[in-house]
């Protein structure tokens, strides 16, 4: 009876010697170093995030790159492509399927390329770099927007799969991960997308991906790997990775737990922060300049009509917040900064909480580059002919929410905004916050009665908000009304340092919103608080009796205000224009006086020379203030770099020590004790230096037998390392003790051995044996040993150290001829 198994019907028609049908282990393990590639990259992709508003979009383009681009890299190396044919094969994977990830606007359907998402791509090789850091965030999807992360993505997946696949070094695909990860922090803006995750996906990602990598320098060594698959090496593998695995999660938790603090003081620097803003703002006058043709000359004209103002808003036109003596005037110093708009339907990221409004603007006698809206602007949607002109024209400054179209708007223009009217705060609710820090242009030709006025105003107020009150209230109660029309006191136009003179230093302050708004934003500027004019309409409420469903804006709407910042509050407005009825008083008629005859005065007495004042020392109060804000910005600065350089001490500390160790050790055994100990201490040198490079050394053998498995390990210092085994046991156990010159003579020739076994090693293994423990646990082992017995007792008669002497020399002479140390 046969007791054979009966095949499966699977393995009757397999040959015999073949494996079954499945997956190689070697593709098995490019798929995995491919998802491990993609993963790390996708951490790279993440950081363009908040340059698109969140559209998911980009990451469609981003993480689609990163497949494609190990895709080609998987065929070049099964193909064995060249350095063309792997250039020709991206550049059209690129071109047939970029319409789709890249220029979805352009394509047809979304999908296929068309002649305007072909010109997309080959346009944006070029100029994309520059439109992205150039936009305003979100930048939107068209216009070639998505070349710059679908193009970066496409090269550092397949940069990262050649170099994994292809090159020998086993660190090599760590390049592109980086190299895709700052792109993203470059072309990104400050907002940091999920920076913890990110953060450790890198890092830890990385440490594992690479720790498993082959390193092919370990493959000529075939006795190290033998030595490493024992226990003990499985042993010391597992400690080394728990070790590293500690070492990584510390400092990751240091990380997180700095990062808050370090982000408390600074600003996250970005490419767009160094890009000069492309709009000349210039070339456009301030819109305050024309205050008061709108006043005289078209107060009864409608400018345009708004639809959706909500009762007791305003319509805002331009923020100015720079003066330079002459006109206050809108800054490219702005707190946002005024960018070109990609997408004009994302503008705000919707972090204010208020009133949300859509206002609806049909322009008539209003011609201008500054385009109404009000409050913070979410979107913007142009309506017309002219739709796309005034979009592609658009710029915008989201710290001040002020709109500028490089083409203008005229009569005829049409266009919505999505807007929010921010929360008002009364005094009570504002006296518990202060002013914020925020960095404002610096006043310029200022007369210097603004300061004067500004201290007397604010007098012993102590509180922000008491301070900004008492220069509004005396402003708008002890200041008169005039615009400078027929019929009423003559007030001169403008807001130049000559008027605000006049304004300031006349018996009766008498003028308009322009320049009332104008001398509490200098004087508030004086006093530190960041202040700066707003220029804009608003209907008089009173008289509309609520909010009509279409406003007619006239010249006569017109008006000027104030806004100050305060800390976690924003940006508070203030009117310190009096009211309209509060007419100045007209000075009474005097007498007519006669005059009299002038009479022939006699010469001044001579005057004595007026005694300068001595020349003044710095106070040493201000010397005092100078060496306090050294001391601030010195130790800010000290404070920043130690918290910075705490996860840097927990991931290199280990490392650093680990070398002090090593150099503590090497010194001590080669100056400590006598020279017998010290030629001991040589022998351990190399057995230290074969154990970091992974050869198993237990210390329980003999030198001979260490020089002998040392010699299979490393055939190339063979000879070399036998010799010093032997060198070394002659010096230990022989008659004498070894001369100094004969240890020195020893330590050349244990240097040089260690170098011909570290020389052997890669370079990235040299490096781990540098940092390894193992020759330091080995230290341990050999000093727990009781020491080596030595027949030079002082109880022995010099007449049996002889005999003993001789002996040893005849059995040393029948091992080596060399003698006692070679």
């Amino acid at each position: 009876m046969s007791t054979e198994t009966p095949l499966r019907p699977r393995e009757r028609n397999r040959q015999p010697g073949t494996r079954p049908a499945g997956i190689s282990p070697a593709l098995l393990r490019r798929l995995l170093e491919a998802a491990a590639l993609a993963v790390l990259l996708a951490a790279g992709v993440l950081g363009f995030g908040p340059g698109f508003g969140g559209d998911p979009r980009y990451l469609a383009a981003g993480l689609g790159g990163v497949v494609l681009g190990l895709l080609l890299a998987g065929a070049a190396v099964a193909r064995h492509w060249g350095l063309w044919t792997t250039a020709g094969a991206m550049a059209g994977t690129y071109l047939l399927l970029g319409s789709a990830l890249a220029a979805p606007v352009e394509a047809a359907g979304g999908v296929l390329p068309t002649f305007s998402s072909l010109r997309v791509l080959v346009l944006g090789v070029v100029f994309a770099w520059k439109d992205l850091l150039t936009v305003a965030p979100p930048v939107g999807t068209a216009g070639g927007m998505l070349v710059v992360p679908f193009l970066l993505s496409l090269l550092a997946g397949l940069a990262a799969g050649l170099l994994c696949w292809r090159a020998r070094g086993a660190y090599w695909p760590a390049l592109p991960v980086l190299a895709l990860f700052a792109a993203g922090i470059a072309f990104g803006t400050k907002e940091v997308p999920l920076p913890g995750l990110r953060a450790l996906l890198l890092a830890a990602g990385l440490l594992v991906f690479l720790s498993y990598r082959p390193n092919q320098a370990q493959a000529a060594l075939a006795a190290p790997q033998a030595a490493l698959s024992s226990a003990p090496a499985k042993a010391a593998r597992l400690r080394r990775r728990l070790y590293g695995g500690a070492v990584v999660a510390a400092a990751a938790a240091l990380s997180l737990a700095v990062s808050p603090l370090l982000g408390a003081d600074t600003e996250r620097k970005v490419l767009r922060d160094a890009v000069e803003p492309p709009v000349d703002l210039f070339n456009f006058p301030s819109p305050l300049t024309d205050f008061r043709r709108y006043v005289k000359d078209n107060a009864d004209t409608t400018l345009f009509t708004v639809q959706g103002l909500p009762e007791g808003q305003r319509v805002r036109l331009a923020v100015m917040d720079a003066y330079d003596g002459v006109v206050y005037n809108v800054s490219g110093q702005a707190a946002g900064g005024f960018a070109r708009v990609g997408d004009a339907g994302t503008l705000g990221a919707g972090g204010e909480s208020g009133t949300e409004a859509t206002l609806q603007f049909q322009i008539q006698d209003y011609n201008g580059a500054w385009l109404p809206s009000g409050g913070e602007v979410r979107a913007l949607r142009p309506a017309g002919e002219r739709a796309r002109e005034i979009a592609g024209g658009l710029y915008h400054d989201a710290g001040s929410g002020t709109l500028l179209s490089t083409s203008g708007v005229r009569s005829g223009d049409s266009y919505e905004t999505a807007v929010v009217f921010p929360e008002e705060y009364d005094d009570a609710q504002l006296a518990q916050y202060g002013f914020a820090r925020t960095a404002m242009p610096r006043l310029q030709q200022d007369p210097p009665i603004i300061g004067a006025k500004a201290a007397e105003f604010a007098g012993e107020a102590t509180t922000p908000i008491q301070r900004v009150r008492q220069l509004q209230q005396i402003l708008a109660t002890e200041g008169y009304f005039s615009n400078g029309k027929d019929g009423q006191t003559p007030s001169m136009p403008g807001h130049g340092a000559a008027r605000m003179v006049s304004l300031l230093d006349a018996e009766q302050m008498v003028g308009d919103d322009e320049q009332y708004a104008v001398a509490m934003a200098l004087m508030a500027r004086k006093l530190g608080i960041p202040a700066r004019v707003v220029m804009g309409f608003y209907p008089d409420w009173d008289e509309l009796g609520g909010a009509p469903g279409k406003i007619d804006i006239t010249g006569d709407d017109v008006h000027a205000w104030v806004e100050v910042e305060f800390e976690r509050v924003g940006w508070v407005p203030f009117f310190p224009t009096p009211d309209e009825d509060n007419e100045p008083v007209p000075p009474q008629q005097q007498p007519k006086s006669t005059p009299k005859p002038q009479v022939l005065q006699p010469p001044p007495p001579p005057q004595e020379p007026a005694e300068l004042p001595p020349d003044t020392a710095a106070d040493p109060q201000d010397a005092d203030e100078k060496e306090e804000d050294l001391w601030e910005s010195v130790s800010g600065f000290l404070r920043i770099l130690g918290l910075a350089s705490l996860p840097l001490l927990v991931l290199f500390g280990p490392l650093l020590l680990i070398l002090l160790l090593k150099r503590r050790l090497r010194k001590k055994r080669r100056t400590a004790g006598g020279t017998a100990q010290r030629v001991a201490g040589g022998w351990r040198e190399v057995l230290g230096a074969a154990a970091d490079l992974g050869v198993a050394v237990s210390g329980r053998r003999t030198r001979r037998e260490d020089a002998a498995a040392l010699g299979r390990a490393f055939p190339v210092g063979a000879v070399a390392t036998a010799a010093l085994a032997r060198r070394a046991d002659a010096g230990i156990f022989g008659p004498g003790d070894p001369s100094e010159e004969e240890v020195r003579s020893y330590w050349d020739d244990v240097e040089s051995v260690r170098v011909s076994l570290t020389g052997t090693a890669g370079f990235w293994q040299r490096q781990r044996a540098r940092y390894s423990l193992r020759s330091l646990r080995l230290e341990n082992r050999l000093s727990a040993r009781p020491r080596e017995p030595r027949p030079r007792a002082a109880g022995i008669s010099r007449r049996m150290r002889r005999a003993g002497a001789k002996v040893t020399r005849r059995t040393g002479a029948a091992q080596d001829r060399q003698g006692p140390l070679g």
